[in-house]
Protein backbone atom coordinates (compact mmCIF):
# COMPACT_ATOMS: atom_id res chain seq x y z
CA UNK A 1 0.00 0.00 0.00
CA UNK A 2 1.16 3.53 -0.55
CA UNK A 3 2.91 5.47 2.13
CA UNK A 4 3.16 9.14 2.80
CA UNK A 5 6.57 10.49 1.84
CA UNK A 6 7.51 11.10 5.48
CA UNK A 7 6.17 7.87 6.91
CA UNK A 8 7.88 4.58 7.48
CA UNK A 9 7.35 2.12 4.67
CA UNK A 10 4.32 -0.06 5.21
CA UNK A 11 4.06 -3.72 4.42
CA UNK A 12 2.18 -3.08 1.26
CA UNK A 13 4.55 -0.42 0.07
CA UNK A 14 7.44 -2.85 -0.01
CA UNK A 15 5.26 -5.33 -1.81
CA UNK A 16 3.85 -2.54 -3.96
CA UNK A 17 0.61 -3.93 -2.54
CA UNK A 18 0.69 -5.82 -5.81
CA UNK A 19 -2.57 -4.15 -6.69
CA UNK A 20 -3.36 -1.05 -8.62
CA UNK A 21 -6.33 -0.49 -6.38
CA UNK A 22 -3.89 0.87 -3.82
CA UNK A 23 -2.60 4.09 -5.32
CA UNK A 24 0.89 5.42 -5.00
CA UNK A 25 0.97 8.58 -2.93
CA UNK A 26 2.14 11.63 -4.85
CA UNK A 27 4.54 14.06 -3.18
CA UNK A 28 2.80 16.61 -1.01
CA UNK A 29 3.78 19.72 0.85
CA UNK A 30 4.22 19.44 4.59
CA UNK A 31 0.98 20.03 6.49
CA UNK A 32 -0.47 19.21 9.90
CA UNK A 33 -3.29 17.17 8.44
CA UNK A 34 -3.40 13.38 8.90
CA UNK A 35 -1.23 11.54 6.47
CA UNK A 36 0.18 14.60 4.75
CA UNK A 37 3.48 15.19 6.51
CA UNK A 38 5.99 16.05 3.82
CA UNK A 39 9.64 15.13 3.64
CA UNK A 40 12.47 17.60 3.08
CA UNK A 41 12.67 19.17 -0.32
CA UNK A 42 10.23 20.96 -2.56
CA UNK A 43 7.00 19.05 -3.02
CA UNK A 44 4.09 19.69 -5.33
CA UNK A 45 0.62 19.50 -3.80
CA UNK A 46 -2.10 18.30 -6.20
CA UNK A 47 -4.85 20.84 -6.70
CA UNK A 48 -8.20 19.74 -5.21
CA UNK A 49 -10.68 18.77 -7.91
CA UNK A 50 -13.78 19.79 -6.01
CA UNK A 51 -15.28 20.33 -2.54
CA UNK A 52 -15.25 16.57 -1.77
CA UNK A 53 -11.59 16.30 -2.70
CA UNK A 54 -10.80 19.50 -0.80
CA UNK A 55 -12.59 18.44 2.40
CA UNK A 56 -11.20 14.89 2.60
CA UNK A 57 -7.85 15.72 0.91
CA UNK A 58 -8.34 12.73 -1.35
CA UNK A 59 -5.83 13.78 -4.00
CA UNK A 60 -3.19 14.77 -1.43
CA UNK A 61 -3.27 11.25 -0.05
CA UNK A 62 -2.92 9.68 -3.47
CA UNK A 63 -6.46 8.33 -3.60
CA UNK A 64 -9.53 8.86 -5.75
CA UNK A 65 -13.24 9.04 -5.02
CA UNK A 66 -13.79 5.65 -6.68
CA UNK A 67 -11.12 4.04 -4.51
CA UNK A 68 -12.65 5.55 -1.37
CA UNK A 69 -16.11 4.25 -2.31
CA UNK A 70 -14.71 0.83 -3.14
CA UNK A 71 -12.76 0.76 0.12
CA UNK A 72 -15.87 1.73 2.08
CA UNK A 73 -17.84 -1.06 0.43
CA UNK A 74 -15.20 -3.68 1.21
CA UNK A 75 -14.91 -2.54 4.81
CA UNK A 76 -18.68 -2.79 5.26
CA UNK A 77 -18.90 -6.30 3.86
CA UNK A 78 -15.99 -7.54 5.99
CA UNK A 79 -17.51 -6.18 9.21
CA UNK A 80 -21.28 -6.35 8.53
CA UNK A 81 -21.31 -9.66 10.40
CA UNK A 82 -21.32 -7.67 13.65
CA UNK A 83 -24.99 -6.79 13.06
CA UNK A 84 -25.74 -10.53 13.11
CA UNK A 85 -23.19 -11.57 15.73
CA UNK A 86 -23.69 -8.88 18.38
CA UNK A 87 -27.31 -9.92 19.05
CA UNK A 88 -26.06 -13.50 19.49
CA UNK A 89 -23.40 -12.34 21.97
CA UNK A 90 -25.45 -9.99 24.16
CA UNK A 91 -29.05 -10.59 23.05
CA UNK A 92 -31.44 -13.30 24.10
CA UNK A 93 -34.94 -14.74 23.94
CA UNK A 94 -37.34 -13.89 26.77
CA UNK A 95 -37.77 -16.78 29.15
CA UNK A 96 -34.43 -18.40 28.28
CA UNK A 97 -31.36 -18.12 30.56
CA UNK A 98 -28.84 -17.28 27.81
CA UNK A 99 -27.51 -13.73 28.27
CA UNK A 100 -30.06 -12.97 30.99
CA UNK A 101 -29.13 -10.32 33.55
CA UNK A 102 -29.36 -10.62 37.33
CA UNK A 103 -33.16 -10.22 37.14
CA UNK A 104 -33.58 -12.69 34.29
CA UNK A 105 -34.22 -10.04 31.63
CA UNK A 106 -32.66 -10.16 28.14
CA UNK A 107 -31.96 -7.71 25.31
CA UNK A 108 -34.29 -8.69 22.41
CA UNK A 109 -32.39 -9.91 19.35
CA UNK A 110 -34.09 -7.71 16.74
CA UNK A 111 -33.65 -4.56 18.82
CA UNK A 112 -29.96 -5.31 19.42
CA UNK A 113 -29.41 -5.78 15.67
CA UNK A 114 -31.10 -2.44 14.96
CA UNK A 115 -29.09 -0.40 17.49
CA UNK A 116 -25.87 -2.18 16.46
CA UNK A 117 -26.32 -0.99 12.89
CA UNK A 118 -27.47 2.47 14.03
CA UNK A 119 -24.46 3.25 16.22
CA UNK A 120 -21.99 1.73 13.75
CA UNK A 121 -23.43 3.87 10.98
CA UNK A 122 -23.56 7.14 12.90
CA UNK A 123 -20.13 6.77 14.54
CA UNK A 124 -18.39 5.65 11.34
CA UNK A 125 -19.74 8.71 9.53
CA UNK A 126 -18.76 11.08 12.35
CA UNK A 127 -15.29 9.55 12.57
CA UNK A 128 -14.81 9.94 8.84
CA UNK A 129 -15.98 13.57 8.84
CA UNK A 130 -14.04 14.65 11.94
CA UNK A 131 -10.90 12.50 11.99
CA UNK A 132 -10.66 11.93 8.22
CA UNK A 133 -9.30 8.40 8.63
CA UNK A 134 -10.70 5.28 6.88
CA UNK A 135 -11.19 3.50 10.22
CA UNK A 136 -14.77 2.26 10.57
CA UNK A 137 -16.41 1.92 13.99
CA UNK A 138 -18.77 -0.74 15.35
CA UNK A 139 -19.47 -2.79 18.46
CA UNK A 140 -16.25 -4.26 19.86
CA UNK A 141 -16.38 -8.02 20.28
CA UNK A 142 -14.18 -8.16 23.37
CA UNK A 143 -16.26 -5.84 25.50
CA UNK A 144 -19.63 -7.21 24.43
CA UNK A 145 -18.48 -10.68 25.50
CA UNK A 146 -17.27 -9.24 28.82
CA UNK A 147 -20.70 -7.68 29.34
CA UNK A 148 -22.59 -10.89 28.59
CA UNK A 149 -20.37 -13.29 30.53
CA UNK A 150 -19.07 -11.27 33.49
CA UNK A 151 -21.03 -8.07 34.07
CA UNK A 152 -24.70 -8.70 33.16
CA UNK A 153 -25.07 -11.72 35.52
CA UNK A 154 -24.23 -9.35 38.40
CA UNK A 155 -26.38 -6.35 37.40
CA UNK A 156 -29.26 -5.48 35.08
CA UNK A 157 -28.66 -4.78 31.40
CA UNK A 158 -29.44 -1.04 31.79
CA UNK A 159 -26.94 -0.93 34.67
CA UNK A 160 -24.34 -2.79 32.60
CA UNK A 161 -24.76 -0.31 29.77
CA UNK A 162 -24.44 2.49 32.33
CA UNK A 163 -20.96 1.17 33.16
CA UNK A 164 -20.15 1.27 29.42
CA UNK A 165 -21.24 4.92 29.26
CA UNK A 166 -19.02 5.77 32.24
CA UNK A 167 -16.18 3.90 30.56
CA UNK A 168 -16.71 5.99 27.42
CA UNK A 169 -16.82 9.26 29.34
CA UNK A 170 -13.49 8.41 31.00
CA UNK A 171 -11.98 7.50 27.63
CA UNK A 172 -13.15 10.81 26.13
CA UNK A 173 -11.74 12.78 29.07
CA UNK A 174 -8.39 11.01 28.73
CA UNK A 175 -8.39 11.93 25.05
CA UNK A 176 -9.43 15.57 25.58
CA UNK A 177 -6.69 16.09 28.19
CA UNK A 178 -4.11 14.69 25.77
CA UNK A 179 -3.26 11.65 27.92
CA UNK A 180 -4.27 9.12 25.25
CA UNK A 181 -2.20 10.95 22.65
CA UNK A 182 0.78 11.07 25.01
CA UNK A 183 0.59 7.33 25.57
CA UNK A 184 0.19 6.75 21.85
CA UNK A 185 3.30 8.79 21.08
CA UNK A 186 5.34 7.27 23.94
CA UNK A 187 5.25 3.77 22.42
CA UNK A 188 8.61 2.93 20.76
CA UNK A 189 8.63 2.58 16.97
CA UNK A 190 9.60 -1.11 17.23
CA UNK A 191 6.56 -1.86 19.42
CA UNK A 192 4.32 0.04 17.02
CA UNK A 193 5.63 -2.10 14.18
CA UNK A 194 5.02 -5.20 16.31
CA UNK A 195 1.46 -4.04 17.07
CA UNK A 196 0.77 -3.60 13.35
CA UNK A 197 2.24 -7.02 12.54
CA UNK A 198 0.34 -8.59 15.43
CA UNK A 199 -2.91 -7.13 14.16
CA UNK A 200 -2.09 -8.66 10.78
CA UNK A 201 -1.70 -12.07 12.41
CA UNK A 202 -4.84 -11.48 14.47
CA UNK A 203 -7.02 -10.43 11.54
CA UNK A 204 -5.84 -13.44 9.52
CA UNK A 205 -6.62 -15.74 12.45
CA UNK A 206 -10.11 -14.23 12.66
CA UNK A 207 -10.56 -15.13 9.00
CA UNK A 208 -9.34 -18.70 9.50
CA UNK A 209 -11.65 -19.24 12.49
CA UNK A 210 -14.68 -17.56 10.90
CA UNK A 211 -14.35 -19.81 7.85
CA UNK A 212 -13.88 -23.01 9.82
CA UNK A 213 -10.37 -23.52 8.45
CA UNK A 214 -9.19 -23.51 12.08
CA UNK A 215 -11.57 -25.08 14.59
CA UNK A 216 -11.57 -25.64 18.31
CA UNK A 217 -11.10 -29.26 19.30
CA UNK A 218 -14.10 -30.37 21.41
CA UNK A 219 -13.32 -30.79 25.11
CA UNK A 220 -14.74 -34.31 24.93
CA UNK A 221 -11.85 -35.31 22.68
CA UNK A 222 -9.58 -35.50 25.77
CA UNK A 223 -6.62 -34.10 23.88
CA UNK A 224 -4.07 -31.44 24.72
CA UNK A 225 -4.40 -30.03 21.19
CA UNK A 226 -6.69 -26.95 21.46
CA UNK A 227 -7.29 -26.31 17.75
CA UNK A 228 -7.17 -28.26 14.52
CA UNK A 229 -7.36 -27.89 10.75
CA UNK A 230 -10.99 -28.06 9.62
CA UNK A 231 -12.83 -31.15 10.85
CA UNK A 232 -10.56 -33.92 12.15
CA UNK A 233 -7.59 -32.39 10.36
CA UNK A 234 -9.11 -32.09 6.89
CA UNK A 235 -11.17 -29.66 4.84
CA UNK A 236 -14.41 -31.60 4.41
CA UNK A 237 -17.06 -28.87 4.27
CA UNK A 238 -18.21 -26.86 1.26
CA UNK A 239 -18.17 -23.46 3.07
CA UNK A 240 -14.55 -23.91 4.16
CA UNK A 241 -13.65 -25.00 0.63
CA UNK A 242 -15.24 -21.80 -0.66
CA UNK A 243 -13.02 -19.90 1.77
CA UNK A 244 -9.88 -21.66 0.50
CA UNK A 245 -10.79 -20.88 -3.10
CA UNK A 246 -11.53 -17.29 -2.08
CA UNK A 247 -8.07 -16.84 -0.52
CA UNK A 248 -6.36 -18.06 -3.69
CA UNK A 249 -8.69 -16.04 -5.93
CA UNK A 250 -8.13 -12.79 -4.05
CA UNK A 251 -4.42 -13.50 -3.89
CA UNK A 252 -4.32 -13.95 -7.67
CA UNK A 253 -6.30 -10.74 -8.21
CA UNK A 254 -3.88 -8.83 -5.98
CA UNK A 255 -0.83 -10.32 -7.72
CA UNK A 256 -2.33 -9.45 -11.11
CA UNK A 257 -2.92 -5.89 -9.86
CA UNK A 258 -6.63 -6.00 -10.66
CA UNK A 259 -8.34 -2.82 -9.37
CA UNK A 260 -10.83 -3.72 -6.66
CA UNK A 261 -9.43 -7.23 -6.36
CA UNK A 262 -10.73 -7.83 -2.85
CA UNK A 263 -14.22 -6.51 -3.67
CA UNK A 264 -14.34 -8.60 -6.85
CA UNK A 265 -13.25 -11.63 -4.86
CA UNK A 266 -15.98 -11.10 -2.25
CA UNK A 267 -18.64 -10.73 -4.96
CA UNK A 268 -17.50 -13.87 -6.81
CA UNK A 269 -17.30 -16.04 -3.69
CA UNK A 270 -20.70 -14.76 -2.56
CA UNK A 271 -22.29 -15.66 -5.91
CA UNK A 272 -20.66 -19.10 -5.77
CA UNK A 273 -21.92 -19.52 -2.20
CA UNK A 274 -25.50 -18.63 -3.20
CA UNK A 275 -25.40 -21.15 -6.06
CA UNK A 276 -24.01 -23.88 -3.80
CA UNK A 277 -26.56 -23.21 -1.07
CA UNK A 278 -29.48 -23.26 -3.51
CA UNK A 279 -28.20 -26.56 -4.91
CA UNK A 280 -27.01 -28.39 -1.79
CA UNK A 281 -29.15 -26.77 0.96
CA UNK A 282 -26.26 -26.76 3.45
CA UNK A 283 -27.99 -24.59 6.06
CA UNK A 284 -26.35 -23.27 9.23
CA UNK A 285 -23.45 -24.86 11.08
CA UNK A 286 -25.56 -24.53 14.24
CA UNK A 287 -27.74 -27.32 12.82
CA UNK A 288 -25.08 -29.20 10.87
CA UNK A 289 -21.29 -28.86 11.23
CA UNK A 290 -21.06 -28.88 7.43
CA UNK A 291 -23.15 -25.69 7.10
CA UNK A 292 -22.33 -21.97 6.94
CA UNK A 293 -20.85 -20.46 10.10
CA UNK A 294 -23.20 -17.48 10.49
CA UNK A 295 -25.13 -16.05 7.52
CA UNK A 296 -26.70 -18.45 5.03
CA UNK A 297 -26.10 -17.20 1.45
CA UNK A 298 -29.57 -17.09 -0.05
CA UNK A 299 -31.75 -14.46 -1.68
CA UNK A 300 -34.02 -12.98 1.02
CA UNK A 301 -37.80 -13.16 0.76
CA UNK A 302 -38.26 -9.54 1.75
CA UNK A 303 -36.33 -6.33 2.18
CA UNK A 304 -36.80 -5.67 5.88
CA UNK A 305 -38.81 -2.86 7.44
CA UNK A 306 -38.71 -0.16 10.08
CA UNK A 307 -36.09 -0.89 12.77
CA UNK A 308 -37.07 -1.14 16.44
CA UNK A 309 -34.86 1.35 18.30
CA UNK A 310 -36.59 1.05 21.67
CA UNK A 311 -33.31 0.16 23.43
CA UNK A 312 -31.89 3.64 22.82
CA UNK A 313 -31.75 5.48 26.15
CA UNK A 314 -32.53 2.42 28.28
CA UNK A 315 -29.56 3.05 30.58
CA UNK A 316 -29.07 3.23 34.35
CA UNK A 317 -25.87 5.21 34.87
CA UNK A 318 -25.17 4.52 38.56
CA UNK A 319 -27.39 1.55 39.39
CA UNK A 320 -24.50 -0.94 39.32
CA UNK A 321 -22.68 0.97 42.07
CA UNK A 322 -25.71 0.57 44.31
CA UNK A 323 -26.35 -3.06 43.42
CA UNK A 324 -22.84 -4.55 43.75
CA UNK A 325 -20.99 -1.81 45.62
CA UNK A 326 -18.70 1.04 44.60
CA UNK A 327 -15.46 -0.97 44.74
CA UNK A 328 -16.72 -3.92 42.66
CA UNK A 329 -18.34 -1.64 40.09
CA UNK A 330 -15.16 0.45 39.89
CA UNK A 331 -13.10 -2.67 39.13
CA UNK A 332 -15.49 -3.48 36.25
CA UNK A 333 -15.15 0.06 34.91
CA UNK A 334 -11.35 -0.19 35.15
CA UNK A 335 -11.43 -3.37 33.07
CA UNK A 336 -13.66 -1.75 30.45
CA UNK A 337 -11.47 1.36 30.24
CA UNK A 338 -8.21 -0.55 29.86
CA UNK A 339 -9.62 -2.86 27.21
CA UNK A 340 -11.19 0.04 25.28
CA UNK A 341 -8.13 2.25 25.61
CA UNK A 342 -5.57 -0.16 24.21
CA UNK A 343 -7.73 -2.04 21.73
CA UNK A 344 -8.38 1.25 19.95
CA UNK A 345 -4.79 2.45 20.27
CA UNK A 346 -3.42 -0.78 18.85
CA UNK A 347 -5.93 -0.91 16.01
CA UNK A 348 -5.30 2.70 14.98
CA UNK A 349 -1.55 2.10 15.13
CA UNK A 350 -1.79 -0.87 12.80
CA UNK A 351 -4.27 0.69 10.41
CA UNK A 352 -2.38 3.97 10.25
CA UNK A 353 0.89 2.27 9.39
CA UNK A 354 -0.78 0.05 6.80
CA UNK A 355 -2.43 3.04 5.14
CA UNK A 356 0.80 5.04 5.13
CA UNK A 357 -0.77 7.75 7.28
CA UNK A 358 1.81 7.56 10.09
CA UNK A 359 4.91 9.73 10.40
CA UNK A 360 8.49 8.45 10.67
CA UNK A 361 7.99 7.49 14.34
CA UNK A 362 4.78 5.62 13.67
CA UNK A 363 2.60 8.40 15.11
CA UNK A 364 -0.66 9.47 13.47
CA UNK A 365 -0.93 13.23 12.84
CA UNK A 366 -4.15 14.61 14.29
CA UNK A 367 -4.62 11.52 16.46
CA UNK A 368 -6.08 13.60 19.31
CA UNK A 369 -9.43 14.31 17.69
CA UNK A 370 -9.60 10.76 16.35
CA UNK A 371 -9.25 9.40 19.89
CA UNK A 372 -11.96 11.75 21.16
CA UNK A 373 -14.42 10.54 18.51
CA UNK A 374 -13.48 6.90 19.12
CA UNK A 375 -14.12 7.35 22.85
CA UNK A 376 -17.49 8.87 22.04
CA UNK A 377 -18.29 5.57 20.33
CA UNK A 378 -18.21 3.86 23.72
CA UNK A 379 -20.65 6.42 25.12
CA UNK A 380 -22.97 6.07 22.12
CA UNK A 381 -22.85 2.28 22.30
CA UNK A 382 -23.77 2.30 25.97
CA UNK A 383 -26.62 4.79 25.49
CA UNK A 384 -28.04 2.67 22.65
CA UNK A 385 -27.46 -0.66 24.48
CA UNK A 386 -25.35 -2.05 21.64
CA UNK A 387 -22.22 -2.21 23.86
CA UNK A 388 -19.09 -0.12 23.44
CA UNK A 389 -18.21 0.85 19.87
CA UNK A 390 -14.60 1.13 18.75
CA UNK A 391 -12.41 1.18 15.64
CA UNK A 392 -12.70 -2.12 13.76
CA UNK A 393 -9.59 -3.98 12.68
CA UNK A 394 -11.46 -5.17 9.57
CA UNK A 395 -11.06 -1.62 8.24
CA UNK A 396 -7.71 -2.89 6.98
CA UNK A 397 -9.56 -4.61 4.14
CA UNK A 398 -10.85 -1.26 2.89
CA UNK A 399 -7.38 0.22 3.23
CA UNK A 400 -6.07 -2.64 1.10
CA UNK A 401 -8.55 -1.53 -1.58
CA UNK A 402 -7.02 1.94 -1.57
CA UNK A 403 -9.08 3.81 1.07
CA UNK A 404 -7.04 6.63 2.58
CA UNK A 405 -9.59 9.18 3.84
CA UNK A 406 -12.73 9.55 5.89
CA UNK A 407 -14.86 9.37 2.74
CA UNK A 408 -14.53 5.58 2.88
CA UNK A 409 -15.88 5.73 6.44
CA UNK A 410 -18.87 7.76 5.29
CA UNK A 411 -19.65 5.09 2.68
CA UNK A 412 -19.37 2.34 5.30
CA UNK A 413 -21.52 4.29 7.74
CA UNK A 414 -24.28 4.93 5.21
CA UNK A 415 -24.39 1.21 4.40
CA UNK A 416 -24.78 0.40 8.11
CA UNK A 417 -27.69 2.82 8.36
CA UNK A 418 -29.30 1.20 5.32
CA UNK A 419 -28.78 -2.17 6.98
CA UNK A 420 -31.28 -1.16 9.67
CA UNK A 421 -34.00 -1.09 7.02
CA UNK A 422 -32.70 -3.79 4.66
CA UNK A 423 -31.70 -6.33 7.27
CA UNK A 424 -31.90 -9.50 5.12
CA UNK A 425 -29.63 -8.10 2.39
CA UNK A 426 -26.38 -7.99 4.36
CA UNK A 427 -27.07 -11.54 5.54
CA UNK A 428 -26.68 -12.75 1.95
CA UNK A 429 -22.87 -12.51 2.22
CA UNK A 430 -21.53 -15.43 4.33
CA UNK A 431 -18.46 -15.12 6.54
CA UNK A 432 -16.72 -17.66 4.31
CA UNK A 433 -16.89 -15.15 1.43
CA UNK A 434 -15.35 -12.21 3.33
CA UNK A 435 -12.90 -14.13 5.53
CA UNK A 436 -10.44 -14.57 2.60
CA UNK A 437 -10.02 -10.79 2.46
CA UNK A 438 -8.97 -10.79 6.11
CA UNK A 439 -6.31 -13.41 5.43
CA UNK A 440 -4.96 -11.51 2.40
CA UNK A 441 -4.84 -8.25 4.37
CA UNK A 442 -3.16 -10.06 7.27
CA UNK A 443 -0.46 -11.21 4.87
CA UNK A 444 0.10 -7.57 3.90
CA UNK A 445 0.25 -6.26 7.48
CA UNK A 446 2.58 -8.94 8.87
CA UNK A 447 5.33 -7.42 6.74
CA UNK A 448 5.74 -4.70 9.40
CA UNK A 449 8.16 -7.12 11.13
CA UNK A 450 10.84 -5.85 8.74
CA UNK A 451 11.01 -2.67 10.84
CA UNK A 452 11.99 -4.64 13.97
CA UNK A 453 15.64 -5.33 14.76
CA UNK A 454 15.46 -8.96 15.87
CA UNK A 455 19.23 -9.02 16.44
CA UNK A 456 18.58 -7.09 19.67
CA UNK A 457 16.85 -9.54 21.97
CA UNK A 458 15.66 -6.71 24.22
CA UNK A 459 13.55 -5.66 21.23
CA UNK A 460 12.94 -9.09 19.73
CA UNK A 461 11.22 -10.69 22.74
CA UNK A 462 8.68 -7.88 23.41
CA UNK A 463 7.96 -7.61 19.68
CA UNK A 464 7.52 -11.36 19.32
CA UNK A 465 5.24 -11.58 22.35
CA UNK A 466 3.15 -8.66 21.10
CA UNK A 467 2.70 -10.32 17.72
CA UNK A 468 1.81 -13.84 18.90
CA UNK A 469 -0.28 -12.96 21.97
CA UNK A 470 -2.85 -11.06 19.89
CA UNK A 471 -4.06 -14.05 17.82
CA UNK A 472 -3.36 -16.63 20.54
CA UNK A 473 -5.57 -14.82 23.09
CA UNK A 474 -7.92 -13.21 20.53
CA UNK A 475 -7.21 -9.78 22.00
CA UNK A 476 -5.26 -6.75 20.79
CA UNK A 477 -5.12 -5.30 24.31
CA UNK A 478 -3.55 -8.47 25.70
CA UNK A 479 -0.81 -8.35 23.08
CA UNK A 480 -0.09 -4.70 23.81
CA UNK A 481 -0.04 -5.32 27.56
CA UNK A 482 2.40 -8.23 27.37
CA UNK A 483 4.54 -6.22 24.94
CA UNK A 484 4.68 -3.21 27.27
CA UNK A 485 5.55 -5.28 30.33
CA UNK A 486 8.26 -7.27 28.59
CA UNK A 487 9.67 -4.12 26.92
CA UNK A 488 10.32 -2.30 30.22
CA UNK A 489 11.68 -5.45 31.89
CA UNK A 490 14.07 -6.15 29.00
CA UNK A 491 15.16 -2.50 28.92
CA UNK A 492 15.90 -2.59 32.65
CA UNK A 493 17.83 -5.84 32.24
CA UNK A 494 19.91 -4.24 29.48
CA UNK A 495 20.70 -1.29 31.75
CA UNK A 496 18.57 1.08 29.66
CA UNK A 497 15.61 1.47 31.98
CA UNK A 498 16.03 5.25 32.09
CA UNK A 499 15.64 5.47 28.33
CA UNK A 500 12.09 4.10 28.58
CA UNK A 501 9.40 6.77 28.60
CA UNK A 502 7.91 7.14 32.13
CA UNK A 503 4.41 6.62 30.73
CA UNK A 504 5.48 3.19 29.49
CA UNK A 505 6.49 2.18 33.01
CA UNK A 506 3.15 3.41 34.36
CA UNK A 507 1.11 1.61 31.71
CA UNK A 508 3.13 -1.58 32.21
CA UNK A 509 2.26 -1.47 35.93
CA UNK A 510 -1.41 -0.89 35.07
CA UNK A 511 -1.36 -3.92 32.78
CA UNK A 512 0.08 -6.06 35.58
CA UNK A 513 -3.03 -5.14 37.59
CA UNK A 514 -5.19 -5.79 34.52
CA UNK A 515 -3.84 -9.30 34.08
CA UNK A 516 -4.38 -9.94 37.81
CA UNK A 517 -7.99 -8.77 37.70
CA UNK A 518 -9.28 -12.28 38.48
CA UNK A 519 -7.76 -12.34 41.97
CA UNK A 520 -8.76 -8.69 42.35
CA UNK A 521 -12.39 -9.61 41.57
CA UNK A 522 -12.20 -12.33 44.21
CA UNK A 523 -10.69 -9.90 46.69
CA UNK A 524 -13.48 -7.34 46.31
CA UNK A 525 -16.19 -9.99 46.18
Amino acid sequence: MPTDPSSEPSTSSTESTETSSAPSTPPVESTDSPGEAGSPGKRVTPQPKGPLDRYFKIGQRGSTVSREIRGGLVTFFTMAYIVVLNPIVIGGIPGEPKNADVLGNVLPLAQVAAVTALVAGVMSIIFGLVANYPFAIATGLGINSLLAVTIAPQVTWPEAMGLVVIDGIIIVLLAVTGFRTAVFNAVPAELKAAIAAGIGAFIAFIGFVDAGFVRRVPDAANTTVPVQLGNDGSINTIPTLVFCIGVLLMGVLVVRKVPGGLLIGIVITTVVSIILESTLDLGSSADDSRGWSLSIPQIPDGFGGMPNLSLVGDVDLFGAFTRIGVLAASVLVFTLVLSNFFDAMGTMTGLGKEAGLSDAKGNLPGIGRALVVEGTGAVAGGVASSSSNTVFVESASGIAEGARTGLANVVTGVLFLLAMFLTPLYEVVPLEAVAPALVVVGAMMIGQVKLIDFTKFSHALPAFLTIVIMPFTYSIANGIGVGFISWVVMAAAAGKGRSVHPLLWIIAAVFVAYFARGPIYDLVG
